[in-house]
């Protein structure tokens, strides 16, 4: 992979964090308590506790992957 296509690819997996914690944060907001609906408190916690978990692993798995191609851009690629 040439390294500016490295670079870009391992900037916007980086960028995609950020729009993964904002969807994160719009789902808080939608299940949020408010006085005429929303979950019980139950099923918000195990909501909010599930999701935020798959939400973690993705950005986990992006974090990693960026850092990898920014590596490559530069010449420094080591194996996972």
């Amino acid at each position: 992979m040439p390294p500016k296509i490295a670079k870009l690819a391992g900037l916007g997996a980086l960028a995609a964090c950020g729009g993964i914690a904002a969807i994160y944060a719009l789902f808080l907001y939608i299940t949020r308590p408010v006085p005429t609906s929303g979950l019980d408190p139950t099923l918000r916690f195990l909501s909010w506790f599930t999701v935020a978990g798959v939400v973690l692993a993705l950005i986990g798995v992006h974090v990693v992957f960026g850092r990898q191609l920014l590596l490559l851009s530069k010449g420094e690629a080591r194996p996972i």
